[in-house]
Protein backbone atom coordinates (compact mmCIF):
# COMPACT_ATOMS: atom_id res chain seq x y z
CA UNK A 1 0.00 0.00 0.00
CA UNK A 2 2.79 2.81 0.85
CA UNK A 3 4.59 1.32 -2.03
CA UNK A 4 1.25 2.95 -4.34
CA UNK A 5 1.13 5.95 -2.36
CA UNK A 6 4.88 6.57 -3.36
CA UNK A 7 3.88 5.78 -6.97
CA UNK A 8 1.00 8.05 -6.83
CA UNK A 9 2.82 11.16 -5.64
CA UNK A 10 5.81 10.34 -7.74
CA UNK A 11 3.40 10.62 -10.89
CA UNK A 12 0.94 13.38 -9.88
CA UNK A 13 4.52 15.65 -9.16
CA UNK A 14 5.24 14.69 -12.90
CA UNK A 15 2.04 15.95 -14.04
CA UNK A 16 2.04 18.76 -12.12
CA UNK A 17 5.50 19.89 -13.56
CA UNK A 18 4.65 19.22 -17.14
CA UNK A 19 1.79 21.51 -16.51
CA UNK A 20 3.61 23.88 -14.84
CA UNK A 21 6.03 24.18 -17.94
CA UNK A 22 3.03 24.44 -20.49
CA UNK A 23 1.63 26.84 -18.41
CA UNK A 24 5.01 28.70 -18.45
CA UNK A 25 5.41 28.05 -22.23
CA UNK A 26 1.76 29.49 -23.15
CA UNK A 27 2.14 32.72 -21.34
CA UNK A 28 5.78 33.20 -23.17
CA UNK A 29 4.96 32.58 -26.45
CA UNK A 30 2.81 35.49 -27.52
CA UNK A 31 6.14 37.35 -25.81
CA UNK A 32 8.18 35.68 -28.45
CA UNK A 33 6.77 35.28 -31.73
CA UNK A 34 4.48 38.28 -31.37
CA UNK A 35 7.05 40.60 -31.16
CA UNK A 36 5.94 43.47 -32.77
CA UNK A 37 2.02 42.42 -31.62
CA UNK A 38 0.31 45.49 -29.70
CA UNK A 39 -0.70 43.77 -26.49
CA UNK A 40 -2.99 46.72 -25.41
CA UNK A 41 -6.52 46.56 -23.72
CA UNK A 42 -10.10 45.34 -25.50
CA UNK A 43 -11.56 49.03 -23.61
CA UNK A 44 -8.67 51.11 -25.92
CA UNK A 45 -9.53 49.07 -29.19
CA UNK A 46 -13.00 49.04 -28.84
CA UNK A 47 -12.61 53.39 -28.51
CA UNK A 48 -10.35 53.08 -31.05
CA UNK A 49 -12.87 51.62 -33.44
CA UNK A 50 -16.44 53.49 -32.26
CA UNK A 51 -14.15 57.05 -32.98
CA UNK A 52 -13.02 55.07 -36.54
CA UNK A 53 -17.07 55.10 -36.87
CA UNK A 54 -18.63 57.84 -35.06
CA UNK A 55 -15.83 61.22 -34.95
CA UNK A 56 -18.32 62.74 -32.84
CA UNK A 57 -19.18 59.59 -30.80
CA UNK A 58 -19.83 60.92 -26.52
CA UNK A 59 -19.47 58.03 -24.10
CA UNK A 60 -22.85 57.73 -22.29
CA UNK A 61 -20.97 58.08 -18.99
CA UNK A 62 -17.93 58.58 -17.65
CA UNK A 63 -15.75 56.27 -14.80
CA UNK A 64 -16.62 57.01 -11.09
CA UNK A 65 -12.74 56.58 -10.63
CA UNK A 66 -10.05 56.90 -13.40
CA UNK A 67 -6.65 54.82 -12.16
CA UNK A 68 -3.94 56.96 -12.02
CA UNK A 69 -1.52 54.78 -14.69
CA UNK A 70 -2.27 51.87 -16.65
CA UNK A 71 -0.12 49.39 -14.31
CA UNK A 72 -2.90 50.29 -11.48
CA UNK A 73 -5.16 49.13 -13.74
CA UNK A 74 -3.64 45.97 -14.81
CA UNK A 75 -3.28 45.39 -11.32
CA UNK A 76 -6.42 45.70 -10.18
CA UNK A 77 -7.39 43.97 -12.79
CA UNK A 78 -5.20 41.14 -12.23
CA UNK A 79 -6.04 41.35 -8.54
CA UNK A 80 -9.75 41.01 -9.59
CA UNK A 81 -8.95 37.63 -11.10
CA UNK A 82 -7.15 36.46 -8.38
CA UNK A 83 -10.08 36.84 -6.08
CA UNK A 84 -12.28 35.38 -8.80
CA UNK A 85 -10.16 32.11 -9.29
CA UNK A 86 -9.34 31.94 -5.25
CA UNK A 87 -13.69 31.87 -4.90
CA UNK A 88 -13.64 29.47 -7.54
CA UNK A 89 -10.72 27.10 -6.09
CA UNK A 90 -12.07 27.16 -2.68
CA UNK A 91 -15.57 25.99 -3.99
CA UNK A 92 -13.86 23.29 -5.64
CA UNK A 93 -11.63 22.32 -2.51
CA UNK A 94 -15.22 22.49 -0.53
CA UNK A 95 -17.30 20.40 -2.69
CA UNK A 96 -14.51 17.59 -2.72
CA UNK A 97 -13.94 17.81 1.36
CA UNK A 98 -17.45 17.75 1.40
CA UNK A 99 -17.65 14.55 -0.91
CA UNK A 100 -15.12 12.61 0.45
CA UNK A 101 -16.87 13.17 3.63
CA UNK A 102 -19.83 12.01 2.94
CA UNK A 103 -18.12 9.03 0.71
CA UNK A 104 -16.15 8.32 4.36
CA UNK A 105 -19.43 8.66 6.44
CA UNK A 106 -21.28 5.48 4.49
Amino acid sequence: MNTHKKTTNKSMFKKNLILSILVVLIAIAPLIFAKEAKFEGSDDQAEEAITQVDKNYKPWFSPIWEPPSGEIESLLFALQAAIGAGIIGYYFGYAKGKKKTNESEK
